[in-house]
């Protein structure tokens, strides 16, 4: 008997990863990517050496256009994903606690949700040109969806006996969302947050491939016209650690949102 109840007593121990595990991964892959230059199975203008793109993106750096590309998809990101994540929290919270709203524009909702947001690019081309706007709103409906969703599925996820001890407390309506539905719908929320700002920077990435005169799939695009493979790989580089980054503080936010929660 005792025996049986001892595993349950005993706390399992927690592992400690190492810091340089992290970084494994990618260590192994620039010498796997420096040995097939090396290898001479692919000619350099199509595999250039990773020194070669370090090189490019110092030269980048130093002339400003890096800076400059990074700079406009940054600002593109942060305006379009503020108004994306907006609206979808206002409509998402709206069909979740209407149900009017809900038969109105819900099947529209969830139907439109299923399509990819790259397939929008030619009619807001054909609306907005390739100015600003329509890489604003291309990153708008990025971020929309998924935020609309999680604010629907944190609010239907409250039970339903709060709403009705606040209706029998007769409990305002601000009072009603911070005390209990901010409380019980954050994560589900920050997680959509989460989804739709990684969402948002992969399809304002293939926005400005398809169609921009600026940013840094723009500069890729122009590396690919110019045969300078090394500016391609640099802006691969460049929008895969911004896009890690972003995650990452977004998990972060995530985390203590979580915590905040419980405690």
């Amino acid at each position: 008997m005792a025996s049986a109840a001892l595993p349950a007593l005993v706390a399992p121990v927690p592992r400690r990863q190492s810091p340089l595990a992290s970084f494994l991964a990618p260590i192994l892959l620039l010498a796997l990517w420096q040995l097939l230059c090396l290898s001479g199975l692919f000619p350099p203008q199509v595999l250039v050496p990773p020194s070669e793109v370090a090189r490019t993106l110092w030269q980048l750096a130093e002339t400003g256009e890096l800076q400059r590309h990074v700079g406009e998809s940054m600002t593109r990101l942060v305006l379009g994903f503020a108004i994306g994540a907006l609206a979808g929290l206002a409509f998402g919270a709206a069909i979740a606690l209407s149900r009017l709203a809900e038969a109105a524009f819900g099947p529209f909702f969830f139907a439109v949700w299923q399509v990819p947001v790259i397939a929008f690019v030619p009619m807001l081309v054909i609306f907005f040109g390739i100015d600003e706007q329509f890489k604003v709103a291309i990153v708008i409906l990025a971020a929309f969806f998924p935020v609309a969703l999680a604010a629907f599925d944190g609010i239907r996820g409250v039970p339903k006996a709060w709403f009705e001890v606040a209706r029998v407390y007769r409990t305002r309506l601000p009072d009603l969302i911070r005390r209990i539905l901010v409380p019980a719908t954050l994560p589900a929320v920050v997680t959509g947050l989460r989804v739709a700002l990684t969402r948002a920077w992969v399809v304002l990435i293939a926005a400005e491939l398809l169609a921009a005169d600026s940013g840094i799939g723009q500069m890729m695009e122009m590396g690919r016209q110019m045969f300078r493979i090394d500016v391609v790989l640099a802006g691969v580089l460049v929008s895969g650690l911004i896009g890690f980054l972003l995650d990452r503080g977004a998990k972060a936010i995530e985390r203590r949102a979580s915590r905040w929660r419980a405690a």
